[in-house]
């Protein structure tokens, strides 16, 4: 079958493309438009990893531009989509709604139109634990509220979520959202909290640990996302209005102090640490309840978070080259 990845160049896109162009004989076509919100060089570094692949083709598109969406799709037969590519990062919608306007609701409303027109045959996309606010009931499960998103990015995503169930009910449009719950590992962003704080206790540089490092994050190790995703991809709803939503986590959430000690016990350095009020648009803490997804595949996560931040680790000092 022809697949589509969008946002082939980010992290989790990366992952999920290397997982199926190594165990499938499908094809897999990616495209990204490269964008510079972090580091292009490292998302050029994913792209030149997978080429090299014979079953996978790269183009470089932006989603919001509907027609070479629409042609690239046409072209290659595209029948199962899976949509990762967005604006990404809470405290950047803050300053920067417009983006998140841009490629999270325009360009996944072109993603739709595509569908549509192609009939493909299941479209998953990227949603995230955000939509879930401040939400106190743990573990959150799929049918706790999500109508006060606490950033434009959360609401950018609440947003697909919406716009996917009418295109399953009205065009019969096979769509699965996927909540995901903090992913980690290695080629992560640079953007990220793990990747930040790897990068400064090896410079010997403080960290800002904000609202004092009071944060709970379900971590879950980008293996056992690609895993899941992978599995979801020939599972699409059955129901009359085949929409589905899945959380993506661990279910095994780590305090941000409990986090950093980790990361301090791997590198065998201890570092300074400015604490810092709780930023705008963060939420407390994100607990996954996962039952709805393991009952659904059959699967449950493998890596310990312990596990998981080793790995990344002795991949940054290879990738950046430190001791």
């Amino acid at each position: 079958m022809n697949i589509l990845i969008t946002g082939c160049a980010g992290f989790i896109g990366f992952h999920l493309a290397s997982k199926l162009t190594n165990n499938t004989k499908d094809n897999i076509f990616g495209i990204d438009n490269i964008n510079n919100y972090y580091d292009v060089d490292l998302k050029k570094k994913r792209i030149s990893i997978l080429k090299t692949n014979a079953n996978f083709t790269f183009k470089k598109i932006d989603i919001t531009n509907k027609e070479k969406l629409l042609l690239f799709s046409k072209k290659n037969n595209i029948k199962y989509i899976v949509h990762l590519a967005a604006q990404a990062g809470v405290r950047y919608s803050i300053d920067n709604p417009e983006a998140y306007f841009k490629s999270n609701i325009l360009g996944f409303y072109n993603i739709l139109e595509c569908s549509k027109i192609l009939k493909v045959k299941h479209l998953l996309y990227a949603s995230t634990s955000s939509v879930y606010g401040s939400n106190k009931n743990f573990p959150v499960n799929e049918l706790e509220n999500t109508d006060r998103p606490l950033s434009f990015y959360a609401a950018s995503k609440k947003t697909n979520e919406v716009m996917a169930y009418s295109y399953s009910y009205i065009y019969k449009i096979p769509t699965t959202g996927l909540r995901f719950f903090t992913v980690y590992g290695p080629y992560g962003r640079p953007d990220m909290a793990l990747f930040k704080f790897v990068k400064s206790i090896i410079e010997q540089k403080k960290i800002n640990l904000f609202n004092k490092g009071d944060h709970y994050r379900d971590f879950t190790y980008i293996e056992d996302i690609v895993m899941f995703v992978g599995d979801l991809i020939n599972k699409p709803s059955a129901q009359t209005v085949p929409y589905n939503i899945f959380n993506i986590g661990s279910d095994n959430p780590y305090s941000l102090k409990k986090f950093l000690k980790i990361i301090e016990t791997n590198l065998n350095k201890k570092t300074k640490i400015n604490l810092m009020k709780p930023q705008l648009g963060d939420v407390h803490k994100t607990h996954a309840d996962i039952s709805k997804l393991k009952k659904y595949t059959g699967l449950h996560p493998r890596t310990k978070l312990l596990n998981g931040i080793k790995l990344f680790i002795d991949w940054y000092k290879y990738y950046y080259k430190k001791k």
